[in-house]
């Protein structure tokens, strides 16, 4: 056993030119590996992420009338206004690019359309042009809310839709959905509707989140919005739109259901 150690202490003694080498190599080797290892790692760390909720203000859904006809179905339109608070809590910039909304269809089970809007999502895919900003007066004073996406007809201004890492924005999104009939529109239970909404950022990234908002009337959407509802109605030429009548519970009934 003496003899074996022996031998190789002086093999070690002998070689020690080499085994510097070999150190040296195996140095490198192992910073390379672990550097990249760790370059990795931080580029899977380094990510968008963001984080929305709905502010009180002009977040709500109201189902109006075209006064057009289907059939014996008098057709209607859903129109939605979210006034949004987003914020990057991620450790990159990255910016809001589209807002999408979803809402389950008030229909009749057991059909293909209850399974498919009624149990899944009808989506607005992306928002509308309002005609006019939203506003609420304060005293002899109006407020104007800021629009995410949409440039202010009154301020000439849409809000920052870039975020820095911690920076939050905040804006409305407005939607217009297309002519609909029968049970095709937001379902209510206390005048309360379950919407899905989805923030896409520049990074094709999705953040879904479900809330419960108010259904109003048409009038009520006007207090906030003098032109709510209008836009597809003067793109394609058509009357204003109208109240639907409500039951004793403030209850949508679309004329023709």
């Amino acid at each position: 056993m003496l003899q074996e150690l022996g031998a190789i202490t002086d093999w070690l003694n002998s070689n020690q030119g080499i085994l510097s080498v070999l150190i040296f190599f195996a140095t490198l080797i192992l910073g390379w590996v672990t550097g990249a290892f760790s370059a990795l790692w931080s580029t899977f760390r380094r990510k968008p992420n963001l984080k929305f909720e709905l502010i009180e203000g002009p977040t709500f859904v109201c189902t109006y009338g075209t006064g057009e006809k289907h059939g014996d179905y008098d057709v209607h339109r859903t129109g939605v206004a979210l006034y949004l608070k987003i914020v990057n809590v991620g450790s990159v910039p990255t910016s809001v690019v589209n807002v999408s909304v979803g809402y389950h269809w008030h229909v009749k089970p057991f059909g293909w359309s209850w399974w498919r809007f009624r149990l899944g999502w009808d989506w607005i895919s992306s928002p509308g042009v309002a005609l006019a900003d939203f506003q609420t007066a304060i005293g002899e004073n109006t407020k104007f809310y800021p629009f995410l996406i949409q440039t202010s007809s009154v301020s000439g201004h849409a809000a920052e839709t870039y975020l820095n890492i911690g920076q939050a924005t905040n804006g409305v999104v407005y939607f217009e959905q297309v002519s609909s009939w029968g049970g095709c529109f937001p379902s209510a239970r206390n005048r309360r509707v379950k919407l899905k909404v989805q923030v896409t950022d520049s990074f094709g990234r999705k953040y879904t989140a479900k809330h419960l908002v108010n259904r109003v009337t048409l009038e009520e959407a006007r207090r906030y919005n003098p032109s709510f509802g209008s836009t597809l109605a003067r793109l394609n030429s058509q009357a204003d739109p109208i109240e639907l009548p409500t039951d004793q519970h403030g209850n949508l009934i679309p004329p023709g259901l």
